[in-house]
């Protein structure tokens, strides 16, 4: 069958919007029409040569949302018609880190940046017959996505996808982030660095955990002012202000007790780091260039201070379960998730969505398809 997707031919050019060949899902996969994708920055890492790839072509994308239409051979749990949102990392539920409760490290994840699909096999092709890798196993830029169930979480059939599709990855990734992997605590004082589709997030998590005093910090007013609403109690523009000196005032000269760094830089690791009370955590979320090989951190401060320094992919969320998980709590109202789409677009326009991110202008664009 035919699909339209997005695909990268060369890091530093631009999404393409070709017709490909889609094969059908084989043994264990599964055929999902797209309803909606969310622009993450992951993805365009790809783009930038930030995140070197195994291979290009490969269709990129991996926060979506659509409608199972097809099932390959021994596919149980899942069924034409079911309403899913795909996962970035796999839950194969059979390797050591799933059997231990922590599928966010699943042994698939191997092959998120390899391009074919777990058989070592390819589901995509273009016009001159090359193979087409898939971004994460999924590719999900695209009319219609194959991929292994085990990358597949079946939600509630009445919610918004054009939302929802956001829960995939940047909203696991960032309120699990404070409610997982930090454990932030009630009354606790946090610090946040980036205010993109996960930095807010976090900020969700920690009013989600009770925390006291939530700081955002950012570079662009309107992400500023949208952080008051995802429940900051304070704010700082760092172009403006010195973000360490900021949180001492506001904290009384003793740091917060947890902060995190959403935006791939070391010297925000930095600065999270330096901002940080002694005993404290700092969680680096953003994924770091390859080029940056080294955070200038001293060893005998983080010994000194007793501070804990940790890295989180996924929110250390467990997809199958953390998903449904916050689709309740936005259903009860305790998880804004309309409001963290600012754009949608089409995916003709898919690289004009990651011009506006790259100016500030959205928490989260999102494709929709038609």
């Amino acid at each position: 069958m035919k699909t339209r997707a997005a695909v990268i031919y060369a890091p530093k050019e631009l999404l393409r919007i070709e017709e490909l060949e889609l094969d059908p899902p084989q043994a264990g996969e599964v055929l999902v029409k797209m309803s909606a994708v969310g622009l993450c920055h992951s993805d365009y890492h790809v783009v930038a040569g930030d995140r070197p790839v195994a291979m290009m072509p490969m269709a990129l994308g991996h926060e979506g949302a659509g409608i199972v239409e097809r099932v390959g051979a021994g596919v149980t749990r899942i069924k034409p018609g079911d309403h899913v949102v795909l996962q970035f990392i796999p839950s194969c539920g059979v390797c050591a880190w799933c059997r231990a409760g922590a599928s966010y490290a699943c042994a698939q994840a191997i092959g998120l940046s390899k391009g074919p699909q777990r058989d070592g096999t390819y589901r995509l092709r273009n016009r001159a017959g090359q193979n087409v890798g898939q971004f994460c196993m999924l590719g999900a830029f695209s009319e219609y996505v194959v991929s292994h169930q085990d990358s597949v979480c079946v939600i509630a059939p009445d919610l918004p996808l054009d939302v929802v599709c956001l829960v995939g990855c940047g909203v696991a990734g960032g309120f699990g982030a404070a409610v997982h992997r930090a454990k932030v605590t009630p009354g606790s004082s946090v610090l946040v660095i980036g205010l993109g589709g996960v930095g807010m997030n976090v900020i969700q998590g920690a009013r989600a955990s009770s925390a006291a005093t939530i700081i955002a910090a950012d570079i662009v007013e309107q992400k500023l002012a949208w952080a008051k609403q995802f429940g900051a109690t304070h704010v700082i523009n760092a172009n403006k202000d010195d973000v360490v000196a900021r949180v001492m005032e506001i904290t009384g000269g003793i740091g917060v007790e947890f902060a995190f760094e959403a935006i791939s830089s070391p010297a925000t690791i930095v600065q999270a780091f330096t901002a940080t009370a002694k005993c404290g955590t700092i969680v680096v979320i953003g994924l770091t260039p390859q080029r940056f090989d080294n955070i200038p951190i001293s060893p005998l401060q983080l010994v000194l201070t007793q501070k804990t320094l940790m890295g989180t992919l996924y929110g250390a969320s467990n997809p199958q379960i953390d998903i449904p998980r916050l689709l309740n709590l936005y259903k009860l109202g305790l998880l804004k998730l309309d409001e963290l789409v600012t754009n949608t677009y089409s995916l003709d326009d898919i690289n004009q969505g990651y011009a506006d991110m790259l100016a500030g202008k959205n928490i989260r664009g999102v494709v929709k398809f038609d």
